[in-house]
């Protein structure tokens, strides 16, 4: 019997982590393609930075690949520095990166996964049903057949705010994306950056231009002005239960009042951490709606935190007077000679304010609506009617097994969804802590399925 093979799109921390548990099920007859258009695996745009200062938003106490070995990054880190690692540290980005790439180093040079498990460094195209199998078609012009495929790519592209036709899109002082190589390179010390959003992206904006010797003034412009709270020791969670056809709102108040009576809030947002999903699998989509439009910001500038380093950095930016964080509405930018001017109306207000810059940079965050990806995997297998957006346009729409549900309204029999393109069903699954769960899950369906329906593969 030949092996089964497994196609995932996408090499960064999903599609690693995903061939890592792939790899430990020991299922015989499988045999892994990991596919990654970037230079490296296991990486992904996350941590395939080198700037140091660019740290993990998520303390290495919760970091490691496995849920079934929680210590498993943090003493890992201890080996590498030979010293015991701190559960609260948040290590530099590039760090992680090196940890995954080892893991999936080891995994695939093991006994038990010899011969299991093929990286493919190329860009896939397209997915198509051929036979009852697919077939996976390359950039380079190749193709391969697999039995079953995951689409797990991550995050898109930074989201478009200026729109592509719009005769700003291609001024040379307009940063679409500020992970481009070189992309803030230009931007000389004294110079006045805009920064268009005020979150974690902001955040590592902000660090690599200190770095690089920024001494100019950064204003942050975003809808409601907030920035990402801070991490901090706040002791252990404080459990939440969901409780059966409760009302968002009346579940909201509940948890307010809770984290209020705690000396720390933190205790009541990482309790209810594990049941983030349950509760928005039972919501309706009128009460997901709402959550969008109302709560989603404030959940966004709790849940997802910086680290206490790079709050110091923007606590003394702040307190120096070079970072202004302010809440608006932009209106327009229009380039001029040296410089931008931005018109934009501050929240609450009516009146219109014009301000100058000499630089923009687009902050915002990824794009999750699948209709505007840059990805011509997911493009096409929305126009092959293999895949459709879920109903908020979040991400493509999945099942309750993560696999890919077609236009007609059916589940893709072996196609499946894996990270942050299923946040519209699963809403938090773009963190490590969210998606090495969801991955293990994943890996532990497909094994079974591998198991009890053998099929033969070819792999061209």
């Amino acid at each position: 019997m030949t092996a089964r093979v497994v196609a995932i799109v996408g090499g960064g921390f999903s599609g690693a982590l995903l061939a890592l548990h792939l790899l430990r099920s020991r299922t015989d007859g499988l045999h892994v393609y990991l596919i990654e258009k970037g230079q490296a695996f296991g990486r992904g745009v996350a941590y395939s930075t080198r700037r140091p200062d660019h740290l993990l938003n998520v303390r290495a106490g919760n970091m490691s690949a496995y849920p079934d070995r929680p210590t498993h990054f943090q003493d890992w880190l201890a080996v590498q520095t030979g010293q015991p690692a701190d559960p609260f540290s948040f290590a530099p980005r590039w760090v992680y990166g090196d940890y995954l790439q080892a893991e999936l180093r080891a995994a695939a040079q093991s006994a038990e996964a010899a011969g299991r498990l093929t990286l493919v460094g190329d860009e896939a195209t397209e997915i198509v049903r051929a036979g009852g199998r697919f077939v996976v078609r390359l950039a380079v012009g190749r193709a391969m057949q697999a039995d079953t495929v995951v689409l797990a790519t991550g995050h898109g592209a930074p989201m478009e705010i200026v729109p592509r036709g719009a005769r700003f899109a291609n001024d040379p002082r307009y940063l679409p994306n500020p992970w481009a190589d070189g992309a803030l390179d230009r931007i000389k010390p004294e110079d006045r950056v805009l920064l268009l959003g005020s979150g974690l992206t902001a955040v590592d904006v902000i660090a690599s231009l200190d770095t690089a010797g920024h001494r100019g003034e950064i204003v942050a412009l975003s809808r409601r002005g907030l920035i990402p709270r801070r991490h901090a020791r706040a002791g252990a969670p404080v459990a939440w239960t969901p409780r059966e056809g409760e009302s968002l709102s009346h579940a909201l108040r509940r948890f307010r009042r809770q984290a209020d009576r705690l000396t720390d809030w933190r205790r009541a947002f990482d309790g209810v951490r594990e049941q983030v999903q349950a509760i928005w699998l039972a919501l309706s989509e009128t009460e997901r709606r709402r959550a969008l439009r109302h709560l989603r910001p404030w959940w966004d500038d709790h849940r997802h935190r910086m680290a206490p380093q790079a709050a110091l950095r923007i606590d003394a930016h702040i307190a120096q007077g070079r970072l202004r964080v302010v809440a608006g509405r932009m209106l327009s930018l229009r380039a001029e000679v040296g410089g931008v001017t931005i018109t934009w109306r501050p929240r609450t207000h009516t009146s219109i304010r014009a301000d100058r810059t000499e630089w923009v940079v687009n902050c915002i965050g990824p794009e999750g609506d699948p209709r505007r990806s840059d990805n011509s995997v997911i493009r096409r297998l929305i126009e092959s009617g293999l895949a459709r957006p879920d109903p908020l346009n979040l991400g493509l729409d999945v099942d309750g097994d993560g696999r890919l549900i077609g236009s007609d309204g059916a589940s893709a029999a072996d196609l499946y969804g894996l990270g942050p393109l299923t946040r519209g069903a699963l809403w938090e699954v773009t963190a490590v802590p969210d998606i090495r769960i969801q991955a293990a899950r994943l890996a532990a369906h497909i094994a079974a399925d591998v198991a009890s329906v053998p099929r033969s593969a070819i792999a061209s």
